[in-house]
């Protein structure tokens, strides 16, 4: 049986997890360890252990940080009221929120000046939702799916908008959205897509993926909401079985009973070294022959915060930027696909 590997492109690390991890490691070359971070800088396992060992400090709340430290704050965006906390404490605060995060945290402040209750659509105790709720909490009403819809309830019919989590399942995202304008016709869009180029490009990659794949490897950890995303399009797009592991060595070998085509991608919090770590383990099971379906293209780089970005941090960052794939998106109508055997 002639077996092989589809694997997509692009896949992994985005921009803004590039940053935030080059936060973390810029900030501990500068000032040394420790360097406290709050919550997980991204939702990755293997990247918060290679940070805790070079110094890095993860903590749940800001009053778990020792008063004058330096405290980043993580990928996923705060509230205002924990910057007001840092302050308490005389944190020295360095903002790794994402940019594309940081984007929806000001159309809730927008939205909520001007008089508009928010439907925010996202995964309740995820932390960039609990971020963006805390931008306008009296003005905003977290919505999960549709089923909640008709339990909704707002102040003014003819002004509300929705928003949502950046890291959402698209297809969901836009069913919610229409039970919501059909529940409130003037409900408005968010000025541009809330849902972030590297999730819409990778789950449309694993759905190109799942139209032949027997399986579908998704490398991510369990916490990470857009590597989940990523097993549930799978699925949905045709894929016979989907897997959702952190490292090669969680795949199961039953797994691969009767597989001829093996898809492989992973969540925009990935090292590449992991995709990897799992094509050589498939390799010494004689899958060697690999196929690169292409369906977008991401040049997107974003600077490091304003607190470490000097011209030559920034150049720096950038140098590690060119070698992976970063953002601003262009979707290639021609899928592209590269066959290579390893």
């Amino acid at each position: 049986m002639n077996r092989r590997v589809l694997l997509a492109a692009p896949r992994g690390c985005c921009a803004g997890v590039d940053r935030a991890i080059a936060t973390v490691e810029k900030a501990l070359d500068l000032y040394g360890p420790p360097i406290y971070v709050r919550h997980e800088i991204v939702h990755n396992t293997h990247v918060i252990k290679r940070l805790e060992h070079k110094g890095a400090v993860f903590v749940d709340e800001t009053d778990q940080v020792p008063e004058g430290s330096i405290v980043i704050f993580s990928a996923h965006g705060v509230a205002p009221t924990v910057h007001e906390q840092a302050a308490r404490r005389q944190l020295s605060v360095i903002d790794a929120t994402c940019p594309l995060v940081t984007k929806v945290h000001k159309e809730a402040l927008r939205y909520s000046q001007d008089g508009y209750d928010i439907l925010l659509i996202g995964h309740e105790g995820h932390e960039e939702v609990i971020g963006t709720l805390g931008e306008a909490p009296e003005r905003t009403t977290l919505v999960k799916g549709p089923d909640e819809i008709s339990n909704v309830t707002v102040r003014d019919p003819g002004k509300v908008v929705w928003l949502s989590q950046t890291t959402l399942s698209m297809d969901e995202t836009m069913a919610t959205a229409a039970a919501l304008k059909h529940r409130f016709p003037n409900l408005l869009d968010p000025p541009s897509d809330d849902i972030c180029y590297a999730t819409q490009n990778r789950q449309r990659a694993v759905q190109e993926i799942a139209k032949e794949a027997d399986l579908v490897l998704v490398v991510g950890s369990a916490n990470s909401s857009n590597s989940v995303r990523l097993v549930e399009v799978a699925l949905a797009a045709g894929a016979h079985d989907a897997q959702l592991i952190d490292h090669a060595d969680e795949i199961n070998e039953t797994w691969l009973e009767g597989v001829c085509t093996i898809g492989l991608t992973s969540g925009a919090s990935v090292p590449e070294t992991l995709i990897q770590d799992v094509l050589k383990w498939l390799a010494a099971r004689g899958i060697s022959d690999v196929q690169t379906l292409t369906t977008a293209e991401e040049h997107q780089i974003f600077a490091l915060p304003r607190e470490l970005a000097t011209s030559s941090q920034t150049e720096a960052l950038n140098e590690g930027h060119r070698s992976q794939q970063p953002r601003e998106s262009h979707t290639n109508p021609d899928i592209r696909f590269q066959s290579h055997n390893r």
